[in-house]
């Protein structure tokens, strides 16, 4: 400060004392009153100091931070409500170094005159524990899906009221399709607070349609997930989340498509809850020895479904991912799963961890229908499933089910209306996990599924009938880079009540995945 005030005193100087500078014939004369305005400022700041009743001491100055550092701005209040202990309240070990001044030594005049540039600030190592700022809790990650699609033979089409083959989860798979993004996610996390975490994941490759008369357009943003997790215990054993979120029905619907090991959810499972979310509030509950289960899966590079506690249940609107409430009744939903360890049955069995659960639901459903020429919401009707799941993770052999029982909105051909009907279908799967290869990690799989019930969120509720056989397998170079070769036989309904009968046909599928 002083040197700042020296700073404006000499210029000032230099200003409206010309005949100060005309008196000075000589530079030593000149250097001679600089030398006095200084002593005069020194003893003006002494005589502060003596009556404010402290000694006068130089200013401490702060060093640069190290680049590792966890900084904040001195005085910011975080999200935490607890304010920042300031860094410039510390004050550092050694002295000011004081811009010298000689009117002689043109080196010295720029580092006198003018006010030195505003330093970083460090953090005190005594207090290396401090309660990190909102900008430091924070972390954007996410991945990117582009994948193809080759007939090998089938019916990629098909006469006018003649089902082609098609996959309500892959628009890519068509006549005339080479390379499509499936996903384009970012995902912004972090904790704002001990017990608040936060959760924001857009998609940056939604297909709208009906944009162009029955043309589609591609790449447009969709918000996914939106919700915050609310810890009720210091251990985060227990929660409640709130917003957009998954819904806790089947195990395969939570698990992250970012880790998922088959390209795509099979259609029993995932025509519960298309698109896997909705608007509500859920609890979850995870005991300490589950989560410690399922943290060495996780250490040692298995798939999971990610942490949607042992226990869950939640209310949401019901009407499935980004469309308008449309009724005033409350979807309600619950899943259960438990890891058991085996190490118990004998050596063949170090290390290996069955998971078994189970999850149910209960709805009232909307689905759009065509009413002549125009499409509305429908009537409402019932909704509601239960299915188990079981899951041995590959060590390095592993299986995984999942089969689910229920009733739902599905159109009748015989009847020309939406009833709802009965509904059943799952998949099974066998994998392989083979962590060292000149390849580097891969993981080959097979998997059968089969659904016979509508699909709910399609324009009248059209009836799906799948029998698909997939087998393939995924690479993983570098750690930032997943490839998924696949062949997939496929017997399908399309989902549309105009087309007929049900398509066949054989598939290459390939997916590269990119992690960042």
């Amino acid at each position: 400060m002083k040197q700042r005030l020296l700073t404006a005193l000499l210029l000032s100087g230099a200003l409206v004392l010309p005949s100060v500078r005309a008196q000075a014939q000589t530079v030593a004369e000149l250097q001679r009153q600089i030398n006095e305005l200084k002593a005069m400022i020194r003893a003006q700041a002494e005589g502060q100091a003596r009556v404010a009743g402290t000694a006068p001491r130089r200013a401490a100055p702060v060093a640069l931070r190290p680049a590792t550092a966890r900084t904040t701005d001195a005085g910011t209040v975080p999200a935490a409500g607890r304010p920042i202990e300031s860094a410039v309240a510390q004050p550092a070990a050694s002295g000011p170094v004081p811009h010298r001044f000689a009117l002689d030594e043109p080196d010295t005049w720029y580092d006198a005159l003018v006010p030195p540039a505003p330093q970083l600030l460090a953090d005190d190592p005594r207090h290396a524990g401090r309660p990190k700022t909102w900008f430091e809790r924070l972390s954007l990650r996410g991945y990117t899906q582009l994948r193809g699609n080759e007939f090998l033979s089938g019916d990629d089409t098909a006469p006018a009221g003649r089902a082609r083959l098609r996959s309500v989860h892959d628009s890519g798979i068509t006549d005339r399709n080479n390379f499509t993004f499936r996903r384009v996610r970012l995902v912004l996390q972090g904790d704002i607070h001990e017990r608040v975490f936060i959760y924001l994941q857009p998609d940056f490759a939604v297909n709208v349609s009906n944009q162009a008369g029955s043309e589609g357009r591609q790449h447009y943003t969709q918000l996914r997930d939106a919700f915050a997790d609310v810890f009720l215990d210091d251990e985060r054993r227990t929660r409640l989340r709130f917003g957009q979120q998954k819904v806790p029905y089947g195990w395969e619907n939570l698990q992250s498509s970012q880790n998922r090991l088959t390209l795509d959810r099979s259609d029993a499972i995932n025509s519960a809850v298309p698109g896997e979310r909705d608007i509500g509030i859920s609890f979850y509950y995870t005991p300490w020895h589950v989560q410690r289960i399922w943290d060495r899966l996780a250490k040692g590079g298995q798939k999971l479904f990610g942490n949607y506690g042992a226990f869950g249940v939640g209310i949401y609107n019901g009407q499935t991912i980004n469309r308008v409430e449309a009724n005033n009744d409350l979807m309600t939903a619950m899943m259960v799963t438990w890891p058991f360890e085996l190490d118990g049955l004998g050596e063949a069995f170090r290390g290996q961890v069955l998971e078994v659960g189970g999850s149910a639901y209960r709805n009232r459903f909307r689905p759009e229908a065509t009413f002549g020429a125009s499409t509305a919401l429908g009537n409402t009707y019932d909704d509601e499933r239960v299915g188990l799941h079981a899951i041995l993770y590959p060590q390095p052999f592993g299986l995984q089910a999942e089969w689910n029982w229920g009733r739902g909105p599905e159109y009748d051909p015989v009847a020309r209306t939406i009833l709802t009907k009965p509904l059943q279908g799952g998949y099974v799967q066998a994998m392989m996990r083979v962590d060292h290869s000149p390849v580097g990690p891969f993981m080959p799989y097979i998997r059968w599924q089969t659904y016979d019930g509508g699909w709910k969120v399609a324009t009248n509720a059209p009836r799906l009938d799948t029998d698909e056989l997939e087998l393939g397998v995924e690479f993983q170079p570098i750690k930032s880079v997943e490839l998924t070769l696949a062949y997939a036989s496929m017997k399908r309904r399309e989902a549309n009540i105009g087309r007929l009968g049900r398509a066949e046909g054989d598939l290459f599928r390939g997916q590269l995945q990119i992690n960042y």
